[in-house]
């Protein structure tokens, strides 16, 4: 079963600073018929405008993954992470992923890195396998050659592949198609399939899909993906919850 989620049919909130698209229900936007997909319960596509942000704020019990699609974004959180001497950079880039495990409980802020352009990214939330655990943070880049024509793991329960690592029975894979790349990618029977464009067009088991489209897949056994134009998409693997 294949049901699409087209992207003029998500929540949307206009603040000035920040323009957000939720796929799911999202602070002022509630829709019972979309709450999430298995244990995935966010997808805001979010562009923020230079020299603003979301000031500090907390979170538990989540595992949080940010996407960058273009501009820079500046993050800092309890863990000492984007301070001076504190372990990462905290500055995430197109090709970037960001983990953070919210757990027992982190504060955070976000803000445009640049000063000239907007930045356009991908805050997602998947529920984790435990509550309760020590937060923690990850980054690692990916450059597109790895995800040219193919579905790159960029997260997964283990780390494989190089991967960031979430504490979430949920996998996270991202590819760029354009033209004649195509791929195909064998579906676990019992698992759930959350395909995101985040930006161009492509072609997912025979449906169209454009910039911020997705599809949800049930007891299909295979992902065909094609037929791209500028295309990058996520592909979720995520268990039923």
């Amino acid at each position: 079963m294949i049901t699409l989620r087209k992207a003029n049919d998500r929540g949307h909130a206009e603040h000035g600073w920040l323009d957000s698209w939720h796929s799911f229900s999202f602070a002022d936007y509630h829709d019972p018929a979309h709450m999430g997909v298995g244990n995935l319960r966010v997808i805001n596509e979010d562009r923020i405008q230079p020299g603003t942000g979301f000031g500090t704020h907390g979170h538990r019990d989540m595992e949080i993954v940010s996407y960058v699609l273009d501009g820079a974004l500046a993050h800092q959180d309890s863990m000492g992470n984007g301070k001076p001497g504190g372990t990462n950079a905290g500055v995430i880039r197109p090709g970037d992923v960001q983990r953070m495990s919210a757990g027992t409980g982190v504060l955070h802020s976000e803000f445009n890195h640049s000063r000239e352009q907007a930045t356009h990214f991908l805050q997602i939330w998947i529920l984790p396998r435990h509550r309760g655990i020590e937060p923690g943070y990850e980054q690692k880049h990916f450059d597109a050659a790895s995800k040219r024509g193919q579905l790159r793991l960029v997260a997964s329960p283990d780390g494989a592949e190089g991967s960031v690592t979430i504490h979430a029975d949920a996998s996270i894979r991202a590819g760029l198609f354009d033209g004649d790349e195509a791929a195909e990618q064998p579906l676990t029977r019992g698992r759930l399939t959350y395909v995101h464009v985040a930006r161009g067009a492509l072609g997912v088991n025979g449906q169209r899909l454009g910039a911020g489209d997705a599809v949800a897949l049930r007891d299909e056994a295979l992902l065909r993906l094609s037929q791209g134009e500028a295309a990058e998409v996520l592909v979720f693997d995520l268990a039923p919850h």
